[in-house]
């Protein structure tokens, strides 16, 4: 049975490029995602196709137990999970404190917060037996910083911030690797902005800011961060770490991230 590296939200942005990039260096990869089976399907295809090994999960995260049952059936059917990249996103738009209903702030707190939470409980213990294991979440500006607008995904990444500070505290010294990951910027990802935004709009930031001019950030060249993260001595681990595109402004520079 070979190592597993799950990955919590596998969609054609960072999720999917992280499931490449581990399925390359012979890792089993575990796609989950909430829906779209055709397009999860394709992905674990085209890595079985280049020589990969993966399987794909439809995942509700919010589901009682979805994440503690989906963690159990990999251990027991694929091998022992040494990474997880949780990359479950939370923002449900920009929207004034009047627009957002109790329903939609709790939801952002149940994907981000509450999910790590749960996926932390079930899979800390089977890596502190082993005396090994990396945990990598995606996060965003939001977590450091509140914009006009982002209640619920400011205060949801806030705590998920604060929750990968708290299970690095109890459990780095047993082996375990907690990597915050702030991704300051926007990603060419059409399966993130790109329905936030919806096609004509999406096409056309990518036309005048990315493409040729790389100032959106590349889903392919986070992989390789998050895979660089994943094998690093764990007398220099990072801890957290914000990525951005070489023209942005820095959050604690930037008054708001507007897509």
């Amino acid at each position: 049975m070979k190592n597993v590296c799950l990955i919590m939200g596998a969609g054609a942005g960072i999720g999917g490029n992280v499931a490449l990039r581990f399925a390359k260096e012979g890792y089993h990869v575990g796609l989950c995602r909430r829906s779209d089976e055709v397009g999860l399907n394709k992905m674990v295809t085209n890595i079985r196709g280049a020589g990969g090994s993966a399987s794909g999960y439809i995942l509700n995260a919010v589901k009682e137990n979805s994440i503690e049952e989906i963690i159990s059936k990999i251990e027991s059917e694929e091998g022992a999970i040494e990474v997880v990249v949780y990359n479950l996103g939370a923002q449900i738009g920009d929207r004034r404190l009047a627009d957002t209903s109790y329903k939609a702030f709790e939801l952002g707190w149940r994907m981000a917060t509450f999910g790590l939470f749960r996926l932390a409980s079930a899979v800390c213990p089977l890596m502190e037996e082993r005396g090994k294991g990396t945990i990598i979440v995606t996060s965003a500006t939001a977590a450091v910083r509140g914009n006009r607008g982002q209640h619920s995904h400011a205060a949801a990444m806030g705590g998920r911030r604060m929750l990968c500070q708290s299970l690095n505290a109890e459990f780095a010294s047993k082996g375990i690797h907690v990597a915050h990951v702030i991704i300051d910027g926007v990603v060419d990802a059409p399966d993130t902005v790109g329905k936030l935004l919806g096609t004509e709009k999406f096409q056309k930031l990518r036309e005048t800011k990315g493409m040729k001019h790389d100032g959106l950030i590349l889903p392919d060249k986070v992989a390789e961060t998050y895979f660089h993260l994943s094998q690093q001595h764990r007398s220099a681990w990072s801890h957290e770490i914000d990525i951005r595109a070489f023209s942005d402004t820095p959050w604690w520079n930037n008054e708001s991230l507007v897509l």
